[in-house]
């Protein structure tokens, strides 16, 4: 049996990683993102400047498998990087160890607390930010942990219970551990302040996480209970907002095994990316923090002109590359994006409807940005599918396209390349509901009853086009009373009545 990569026992060909001294990071949502980004910035930021407190407790939400993947290796694991020229391999060292919440939430909450902890950063997707349609804290899906973090402030310790309950939820495991780390600096008369970073696909992303923190306070802390926490709050705790950027696909068997064959290890936390590397950040920090621009991070004073490019354009492409990949039988966005007649509705989304809503920032040429992203999508080496970038319709729509609806509608211009957009979302959303399938999105069920109502009782008889505008309609989906603008509403239609002529390879598969 092959042996498995170690941080003691690495090999001797390859440059060793860091070795952080302790952690000075927690991250929630320590998935193939995060390892092949955020870690990455920080590992190089360690190589540069020698700078070593700056670990990783890495925090996986959903299960135990990555925890599973690295502790037993110590936390290093390798970066594959995987361009049309070939690949490269790395091995990194930032993460030091990896905790799952249903097991371990009290070494969470006092890895947080802790003094030599100053930055909590977060990758949990749009949908674990737990947000309602109107885009505040969905009180329901965070109420086991609110009770928890009631519960904690009641017994007003400064050390975390070690019965801590097991948290349910990224943003209840953030707050109570920023509500175990006030009074932890109460108990020792310090401020310990903190920077709670998102790496989120959000419009305006620390502001967005700063106000759902507080939402949660005064859910579980009602009234003066919590005065004192909000106070700290707002004296001690810092959240900027970021942009990333990255295309980190599922890591394939057929890489793993190659990987092995190089390393002459066993590596079961192997990530890859693309070569493409980009992380933009507000200069906005409570304290101390890695120098991440030593390793080619920007640090900025204002995000948003960056976040709203990489929003409209990378990520609003991407979704609309693969609803019509997946209506026209593609599996990877490499073989959607190769698509001509896909490629140009995307440039239709890109140069036409995206780029006139957007301010360069510090003077890029945006429409070189987007020859360049049609590019790496179409890079097959990524191996990204149609159906993993298809997921959460829901949550992804109303950040990556319905601001350049708004904008555009407001201009007096329809957007055509975003109506063709919604239209294959439209259809994919109905043809699963025909399958009996439920597509993977946080409003699932939802869907799938407005499908059903638009047939009358009977999702197989459903009209796409009456689909389509009920669709439009949901709240939340489009801002500004978008989803039912006849003028776009009529252009969607006409979208879909010509994605119902080229029935879907796609559609009869499992999803």
């Amino acid at each position: 049996m092959t042996d498995r990569l170690h941080r003691a026992a690495l090999p001797a060909h390859l440059a060793p990683p860091v070795t952080p001294a302790e952690v000075g990071i927690v991250h929630l949502g320590i998935g193939a993102f995060h390892r092949a980004h955020q870690a990455v910035f920080t590992e190089l930021a360690a190589r540069a400047t020698g700078d070593t407190r700056w670990g990783i407790l890495g925090v996986t939400q959903r299960s135990a498998s990555v925890r599973d993947q690295l502790r037993p290796q110590g936390g290093v694991y390798s970066v594959l990087t995987a361009g049309t020229d070939g690949t490269s391999l790395d091995v990194v060292g930032a993460v030091l160890d990896v905790a799952w919440p249903a097991e371990e939430t009290p070494r969470v909450l006092a890895t947080i607390a802790a003094p030599t902890t100053h930055l909590v950063t977060l990758t949990v997707t749009e949908k674990g930010y737990c947000r309602a349609a109107d885009g505040g804290l969905d009180v329901e899906r965070v109420r086991a942990d609110l009770e928890a973090l009631a519960a904690e402030e009641a017994l007003g310790q400064a050390d975390v219970p070690a019965d801590a309950a097991p948290s349910t939820t990224a943003i209840g495991l953030l707050v109570r551990g920023l509500a175990a780390r006030h009074r932890a600096a109460a108990g020792a008369g310090d401020g310990r302040p903190v920077t709670v970073l998102t790496c989120d696909n959000m419009v305006d992303n620390g502001r967005v996480l700063e106000r759902l923190v507080r939402e949660a306070v005064d859910a579980a802390l009602p009234g003066n209970a919590g005065d004192a926490l909000r106070a700290w709050l707002a004296e001690q705790v810092a959240f900027p907002c970021s942009m990333v950027d990255r295309i980190v696909p599922a890591t394939t068997p057929e890489q793993r095994d190659a990987v092995e064959r190089e390393l002459g290890v066993r590596d079961e936390g192997l990530v890859v990316g693309e070569p493409y590397l980009q992380w933009v950040i507000e200069d906005r920090f409570a304290g101390p923090r890695p120098a991440w621009e030593a390793a080619g991070a920007t640090l900025t004073t204002d995000v948003a002109p960056w976040e709203r490019a990489k929003l409209r354009l990378l990520n609003g492409t991407h979704s609309l590359l693969a609803y019509a990949g997946r209506l026209a039988g593609h599996t990877t966005m490499a073989e959607a994006t190769a698509d001509p007649a896909i490629t140009a509705r995307a440039r239709e989304l890109l140069f036409d409807d995206a780029v006139p809503t957007l301010t360069p920032p510090d003077g890029s040429d945006l429409r070189a940005y987007g020859e360049s992203l049609l590019e790496r999508f179409a890079n097959p080496a990524t191996g990204h599918t149609t159906l993993q970038v298809s997921m959460d319709g829901t949550q992804k729509i109303p950040i990556r396209w319905g601001g350049t609806i708004a904008d555009r509608l407001a201009a007096g211009a329809v957007p055509r390349g975003a109506a063709f957009a919604l239209a294959g979302w439209s259809e994919v959303v109905r043809r699963e509901a025909v399958a009996g399938r439920a597509v993977d999105d946080p409003r699932a069920a939802e869907l799938r009853a407005v499908v059903t109502e638009a047939g009358g009782g009977d999702a197989a008889a459903a009209d796409p086009a009456a689909v389509a505008r009920a669709l439009l309609a949901l709240p939340g989906l489009l801002p500004d009373g978008a989803g039912t603008d006849a003028r776009l509403v009529d252009v969607v239609v006409a979208e879909v009545e010509q994605l119902t002529d080229r029935p879907a390879a796609r559609s009869e598969q499992p999803a």
